[in-house]
């Protein structure tokens, strides 16, 4: 295999985390009787680029399909962290009437419903239909399909083109991330910003943070790789931000080269980043035995559980569990059910596990003795969402980066 950025032959070896199912293909009662398609899970390090990708095995179109069950709303952190966004957004790039914001993978509309509430113009650009269709009956115009050059230059045609492009946990879901980029340099006008964000390498290295690699996940960035990646499109970073995040993010902020000032501290994370040691091989060895015991641990911790006759379910039927559980091998006998707020994905089983995913409701019916929350990065929200639970004895607790009682 080759890096998708610069070609380069992919010789280092990162993560190998066997074989799963794309981590949001959730099952119906009848698919449970047919066979499942699998794709292995690796993680390659280009040594020139520095660019972390999966190897390729599954296609874009058969990850986010018509009945893609992820919705943005389902977090209420979530909509306050892109509400937030768009008010700094609209005060600091003078945001007016007359501008035009594009969000790229707007999926439910989360976040350009408060462009449309400001009464700016906006548009969002979404692949799959059962979010795009939610986004419409918010009054946000769509453009339902995957975003790269070839619809840019349409765009910018049809004098669409961006005062500011926003594109959050999207970068790394492209699998042509050159002409992803391209598009969008070729969208945004001379004066116009872009936001990208995503999570941190460092941090999913530093915290063991394995369970955010899944096949959706083409790319795990850096600042330093992206800024390379945006240079060859004629764009440069001006301004970056470290978020909490999905475990610790960076939102990054980039122009057409010299439109923008450059920020200290952009200058500050490029030295926290080589200090860290992201552009040396030796930061990646490693890794994949410290995963290995990380998952040993978590087994432990279930079986014995079972041995001492306790009930045990889970929460949140999100990417991140399903990465952990298949890892794990984890099924049924040892996590009863997991609950999640998203009707979209309640009656149906997680992927590879075949766990039944319920409504959080059964968790009132039925206290468990032990819940998981595997979305670690919102686990003080869960825990507050839940915590009659304590009334009941029931203990919550999270896995990552080591098994800890919230």
């Amino acid at each position: 295999m080759k890096c998708r950025h610069c070609g380069s032959p992919l010789c280092l070896p990162f993560v190998d985390l066997g074989f799963a199912p794309p981590s949001n293909a959730y099952l119906t009662v009848d698919q449970l009787e047919q066979p499942e398609l699998t794709f292995p899970l690796k993680v390659m390090v280009c040594e020139q680029c520095w660019l972390v990708q999966t190897k390729d095995y599954a296609q874009a179109d058969d990850l986010f399909d018509k009945d893609y069950a992820y919705f943005s709303s389902t977090s209420k952190s979530w909509l306050e962290h892109a509400e937030l966004f768009c008010e700094m957004a609209i005060g600091r790039f003078g945001l007016t009437t007359n501008s035009h914001v594009i969000e790229i993978a707007s999926n439910d509309g989360y976040l350009l419903r408060n462009f449309v509430a400001a009464s700016i113009a906006c548009l969002g650009i979404e692949p799959t239909q059962s979010t795009s269709e939610a986004a419409a009956k918010l009054g946000i115009p769509q453009c339902q399909a995957f975003f790269g050059q070839q619809l840019a230059q349409q765009l910018k045609h049809d004098g669409k083109s961006a005062d500011l492009i926003v594109a959050n946990n999207v970068l790394a879901h492209v699998p042509d991330i050159n002409d992803f980029c391209q598009g969008v340099a070729t969208i945004l006008k001379p004066q116009g910003v872009v936001s990208f964000e995503f999570p941190h390498l460092l941090n999913l290295i530093e915290q063991k943070q394995f369970d955010t690699i899944y096949h959706e996940h083409f790319s795990y960035l850096s600042l330093g790789t992206v800024q390379a990646i945006l240079a060859e499109q004629g764009l440069e970073v001006f301004d970056v931000e470290a978020l909490t995040t999905h475990g610790g993010s960076l939102r990054i902020f980039a122009a057409h080269k010299g439109a923008q000032s450059i920020s200290a501290s952009v200058e500050l994370l490029q030295a926290k980043e080589n200090t860290f040691g992201l552009f040396r091989r030796e930061t990646y060895l490693g890794f994949q035995t410290e995963i290995e015991q990380i998952k040993n641990d978590f087994l432990a911790f279930l079986l014995e559980a079972k041995s001492k006759g306790q009930s045990v379910a889970a929460y949140g039927a999100a990417a991140k569990g399903n990465t952990l559980l298949n890892f794990a091998g984890v099924r049924p006998d040892l996590v009863s059910y997991v609950v999640d707020a998203a009707p979209s994905k309640q009656g149906k089983f997680l992927p590879g596990s075949h766990i039944p995913i319920l409504p959080p409701s059964a968790l009132r019916e039925a206290p468990p003795d032990v819940l998981i929350i595997l979305p670690w990065n919102i686990a003080d929200e869960i825990a507050t969402q839940n915590q009659p639970l304590r009334a009941h004895g029931t203990q919550l607790a999270v896995v990552m980066p080591e098994i800890k009682l919230v």
